[in-house]
């Protein structure tokens, strides 16, 4: 759902993974805040350290993300990598449908490129998906349609109910459907309600 912490979830998951070590390659379509880092990083003068080995990516367009995408696996070679992080998939994806025919081909091009090159390194990903009200369900569905389900192990949709926010596990291997937990968004991140 729109504003319901998908990127504050992604900025967690990127700082855990510094703070264990790793870097972290963060492509971002949704507008990286370096205060919200900060804020998620804590107290302290660790966001600087920290900072040194994320390697943020900001394409301008989808074609731009696609070639991003490709370059990243050079840093592979130089630096340690602990997560792949996609905040989102399908920002500039959205732009592209009107332009486009193909552009659903693409969005699987790329998504099949990324997890290619996490198997190889043997790294996490966290993608974000944007979404659209369905006007014949009336309901919230990802954009990109199953492209970004097909390829994924787990889904954990987030609904917003005024400050309460509720993470289910729509897919995953080992955790059954429907779980769930409630959650606020704070300065420091999120915390369990």
């Amino acid at each position: 759902e729109p504003g319901s912490g998908k990127s504050t979830l992604a900025i967690m998951a990127a700082v855990a993974t510094l703070k264990e070590g790793a870097g972290v390659i963060f492509f971002d379509t949704e507008g990286f805040s370096p205060d919200r880092f900060i804020q998620i990083c804590g107290s302290g003068d660790s966001a600087p350290d920290l900072a040194t080995r994320l390697y943020l990516f900001e394409p301008i367009d989808f074609a731009e993300q696609g070639l991003m995408i490709r370059d990243s696996e050079k840093i592979f070679s130089k630096h340690s990598i602990g997560l792949i992080v996609m905040d989102s998939a399908t920002a500039l994806y959205r732009s592209e449908l009107e332009k486009r025919g193909d552009v659903q081909r693409m969005l699987g091009k790329q998504m099949i490129e990324i997890l290619a090159i996490a198997r190889k390194h043997q790294v996490p990903v966290l993608i974000t998906n944007q979404v659209y009200m369905d006007p014949s369900t009336d309901t919230f569905s990802g954009l990109g349609g199953t492209t970004l389900s097909h390829i994924s192990k787990a889904i954990i949709r987030i609904e917003r109910h005024n400050s309460i926010r509720r993470a289910i596990i729509m897919k995953h291997r080992s955790r059954p459907e429907g779980e769930s937990f409630d959650f606020v968004i704070t300065e420091d991140g999120i915390r369990s309600c």
